[in-house]
This record gives structure tokens, C-alpha cells and sequence, in this order.
């Protein structure tokens, strides 16, 4: 369990200095989705969640992904509570938020589902943990 939090928090590493160039952590067939927000959908594979972020992430300059909390859900699920922060692209907007919630699953050492939640309480109820 402690391999499967340590590839969590590697992937903030980088998330948290605004490094998202690399999937080395998914799976090929990883799912990827947003449960809720604006935009929900889910789309399989690396290229597919590559293009789906990297749709997000272009409406951002110095955009960050910083972990508040992880909480461990079992042997392979991983919660990360995520403080968001950047600059809008087009309207200058500073965005610097307590925001989403992250569901990593992982098998065999490698991330094989990760849901984006815009609601925390609702990644918690999923999750059947206390809101």
C-alpha cells in the first residue's frame, strides 16, 4: 500500500511545480474522467486523458496541482484532497482555491483509473467515507 502512495505523491511532485508532460504513472488503458463540474465525461487511455487535460491545462498559465490531504480508501484507492492555483490564460483571473478531489486506482504499479471530483463531499460519498 505504501508503493501505491509513494506513486501518488511522485505524480504531485511534479503536478505541484506544473509539470504534467509526463504519463509514465498510467496505465495504457487508464480510465480518466471528471464526475462532475462543468464538463463531465470519461474517456479511456493515455492520449485520450492527455488531450482531455491538456484542454484544461491550456486555459491556464502556471498552472498548479498541490496536494492538501491524501487519504488512503484501500489497498488501491487514493484520495488527494487538491489545492488548484494559476493565471487564467485569457482573463488574467488569478485562481489560487482549496478546490478538487482526485481518485487514483492502482494495480500492478501503475494508475489503471483517475476521477476528477469538483465536489469533495461527493468523492468522499463514493467512497461510502465521512463527508
Amino acid at each position: 500500500m505504501s508503493e501505491n502512495l509513494d506513486l501518488v505523491r511522485s505524480i504531485y511532485a511534479r503536478w505541484g511545480r506544473g509539470d504534467f508532460t509526463s504519463g509514465d504513472w498510467a496505465d495504457p488503458e487508464i480510465e480518466f474522467g471528471f464526475v462532475d463540474g462543468p464538463e463531465p465525461g470519461s474517456w479511456t487511455g493515455i492520449k485520450n486523458m492527455a488531450h482531455r487535460y491538456g484542454e484544461w491545462l491550456r486555459g491556464w498559465r502556471d498552472f498548479r496541482a498541490e496536494p492538501e490531504q491524501f487519504i488512503v480508501a484501500d489497498e488501491t484507492r487514493i484520495l488527494v484532497f487538491v489545492r488548484n492555483s494559476g493565471l487564467g490564460r485569457t482573463s488574467g483571473v488569478q485562481m489560487d482555491e482549496r478546490s478538487v478531489a482526485n481518485l487514483f486506482e492502482i494495480h500492478d504499479g501503475r494508475v489503471t483509473r483517475l476521477v476528477i471530483y469538483w465536489q469533495r463531499d461527493r468523492a468522499l460519498a463514493d467512497l461510502g467515507l465521512e463527508a
